[in-house]
């Protein structure tokens, strides 16, 4: 078997290109499609709300925990073996899932459906760029990209339409034939395709470290909100836990001769670099179309429908664009993309930072086509940047590792960010409520304003309470955006430090 495949012509590319990123697509939808069906869900099956957030955080500390391990499992059993088996039995736990009534057996099947979802994305990956030649890597790269900028965005639009007209199970049925469709094109067309295995010894110390330590950082974001944070005991148990877990994971894997996550990867420049960009940037961004879809549906009266059509320019932008990155990256050093990338993602943020209440919805929607052109010089040149140079056989390693540190950024980005937003609410919500005062001449003519409408003074105060909590929100997301535009021109200087090899 050649060290690199000989890639794939004509009518076989493009449909194994389709069957890959249906696959991706897939997946990515489903981490997204059940945000906000929770309600729903949680009703029919008779929980509270706060017990139908757990549909979320089982499948996430599952992912977490597979997605690193995507190297050492390709290596043992093939990637195209794994891809296939993966997305069969993604099919499988969606139907299963689709079919629970008890929270106890959905949690169950979704933490199944986790633990197999993981190896999914990074072998679509690597298997992808198989399927090309180096010179077309980029446009590789920029179809996968593709569905995963696009799926965040049509996720919560589909899952919203689905709970208002259908049954809840169909937002996992939707993917048993889209990923029956995909499971067998892949393995039809990419079974003579296998890399050579090894059968490697199983780290079972390594695997055991990495489920204690991503679970239990998993548990805290996920719980850290509802529980107050560190002024949990419950929450302080669970970063010592992590902590310790993460410092003993990194030990035993360094020193490990077969390793369950290859660690190594990072001591390349490009890998280490490109991943901390991506991973950083991918926390900025996951954060802003958490906090922005909240912040539209709880102070700015917004449906989630509504929302998502808000936020869906971007996709669409980046979708336009894409390709052509893609197609450019050979005579165009994908740092440039990259830092346009940044910058632009910062002018886009900036533009937030001028939201108020009494904006329109093309205001509203007017920065989502800035980043747009953003995201299309975002995922390709940097998945680009840290691949460079990989050899087949790590492919999927270096793939997984890497994913695994943009999952992990994405769900720090969105719980500190939700935190942060909240709390500085709360904050602005205090001083402006001070000038509420009956001696206070503006305070008195609102007051007295509304009671000549028919309210009594305490329906005034509450109208007028409303509206404080409205401008305390939309205060903190202007400095949150503020504050994120920061973080992506720093994020520039990182780039400075990646040292792609040059493709022919």
């Amino acid at each position: 078997m050649p060290a690199r495949l000989p890639p794939l012509e004509g009518g076989t590319r493009t449909l194994a290109t389709v069957a890959l990123a249906v696959a991706t697509l897939m997946n990515v939808l489903d981490t997204t499609i059940a945000n906000v069906s929770i309600p729903t869900i949680a009703g029919d099956i008779g929980v509270s709300a706060n017990q139908g957030t757990w549909v979320i955080t089982s499948f996430a500390v599952a992912n977490a925990i597979s997605v690193p391990l995507t190297g050492w499992i390709a290596q043992r059993f093939g990637q195209v073996r794994v891809f296939v088996w993966s997305t069969l039995l993604f099919v499988l736990a969606s139907w299963l899932c689709g079919l629970s009534r008890s929270l106890d057996t959905l949690i169950a099947f979704r933490v199944f459906q986790g633990l197999v979802a993981g190896p999914m994305i990074p072998l679509s990956q690597s298997l992808l760029l198989q399927c090309y030649p180096p010179a077309k890597a980029g446009v590789a790269l920029a179809v996968w990209s593709t569905t995963t900028t696009v799926a965040p965005v049509i996720g919560p639009i589909l899952g919203g339409w689905i709970s208002d007209n259908l049954p809840w199970g169909w937002i996992f049925y939707i993917n048993i034939p889209a990923g029956l469709v995909a499971a067998g094109a892949s393995w039809m067309l990419l079974k003579h395709r296998e890399l050579p295995t090894a059968r490697l010894p199983v780290d079972a110390v390594g695997l055991a470290l990495l489920v204690i330590w991503v679970g239990a950082m998993q548990l805290l974001l996920d719980l850290g909100k509802e529980l107050d944070w560190f002024a949990s005991r419950e929450i302080l148990a669970l970063a010592v836990v992590s902590a310790v877990g993460f410092c003993f994971f990194l030990v035993w894997e360094l020193t490990e001769k077969h390793p369950i996550v290859d660690l190594h990867l990072f001591r390349r420049r490009s890998f280490a670099s490109g991943t901390v960009a991506l991973s950083l940037g991918y926390g900025v961004f996951f954060a802003g179309i958490v906090v922005q879809p909240l912040w539209m549906q709880q102070y700015m009266g917004y449906t989630a429908t509504w929302t998502g059509l808000a936020l869906a320019p971007s996709g669409l932008v980046a979708v336009l664009f894409m390709g052509w990155v893609g197609k450019s990256m050979n005579r165009i050093d994908p740092r440039v993309f990259a830092l346009a990338a940044f910058v632009i993602l910062a002018i886009s943020f900036a533009m937030r930072a001028g939201f108020n209440t009494d904006m329109s919805f093309a205001d509203m929607v007017a920065p989502q086509f800035v980043q747009g052109l953003a995201m299309a010089g975002f995922f390709v040149p940097l998945s680009a940047i840290l691949l460079s140079g990989i050899e087949p056989a790590k492919m999927a390693a270096a793939a997984g590792l890497s994913n695994f540190a943009r999952i992990t950024a994405g769900a720090f980005g969105a719980s500190i960010s939700v935190t942060l937003w909240e709390n500085r609410a709360i904050m602005h919500h205090a001083r402006m409520s001070e000038e509420i005062e009956p001696y206070r001449p503006a305070a008195r003519m609102a007051l007295e304003g509304l009671q000549q409408q028919g309210l009594s003074p305490q329906q005034a105060l509450a109208v007028i309470n409303r509206a404080i909590d409205a401008q305390a929100a939309t205060l903190s997301v202007v400095e949150f955006y503020w504050a994120s535009g920061m973080v992506f021109l720093a994020l520039t200087l990182v780039l400075a430090f990646a040292k792609p090899a040059r493709r022919g």
